[in-house]
């Protein structure tokens, strides 16, 4: 199926690296690898390999100090090979230490993938993800705010399934959740945007 012939909902389009991902523009392809990023020679091989395969965005784990320091050697190798394709940071519990500490690591990726339910409980959540945003803004990189079953945010998730309970009608359980899902993400997004981040620097992902 051709993409006219997919009835697409208009959004925002945000640029990642050299690719318009949202608007009228083509579906993109994004893969991930399975690498120790820190890895840098295992890394880059396989970027190139999904690549060849068809991806044009490919995300990597940044899960500590060793993985975000490799990332400007991954980035120089897969230019070195004429490969460019833009390189999402895949962020999580710790996300906040490491953007904060390796910033010009950090500038090197073209996207930070950002998933609130990962980055703390109560106040030390938005606190942590408005540490993320606030170098995604400094260094002018789009970010990608996901929300998916195994990680909501429980805070809200208790929110929500305390006012349901008090419903005449109550909603079964997995359309509560799905209704968490999409106030985490909306929500995270405001929030990123009242910092200073502009709406078509975020890209917003909700997975069942």
């Amino acid at each position: 199926m051709s993409n006219s012939n997919i009835n697409r909902r208009k959004s925002n389009e945000v640029k990642v690296g050299n690719v318009l991902i949202g608007g009228d523009n083509p579906i993109v392809v994004q893969s991930m690898t399975d690498t120790n990023t820190s890895d840098i020679e295992k890394t880059t091989n396989q970027i190139l390999e999904l690549a060849k395969a068809g991806s044009e965005i490919v995300r990597v784990t940044v899960n500590d100090a060793d993985a975000i320091q490799a990332i400007p050697y991954i980035k120089d190798n897969i230019q070195k090979l004429g490969l460019n394709i833009p390189l999402v940071g895949d962020f999580h519990f710790n996300g906040h230490i490491l953007l904060n500490k390796y910033q010009s690591e950090a500038s090197h990726l073209d996207k930070f993938r950002i998933n609130p339910g990962n980055v703390g409980k109560k106040n030390k959540k938005d606190k942590n993800f408005g540490t993320m945003i606030e170098v995604a803004c400094k260094l002018d990189k789009p970010v990608r705010i996901g929300v998916n079953w195994g990680s909501l945010d429980q805070d809200l998730l208790a929110d929500k399934l305390d006012f349901n309970n008090k419903l005449d009608v109550p909603k079964s359980l997995d359309d509560v959740m799905c209704d968490v899902v999409i106030a985490s993400a909306l929500e995270n997004a405001k929030l990123a945007e009242s910092i200073g981040m502009n709406k078509n620097k975020i890209i917003i992902s909700c997975k069942l």
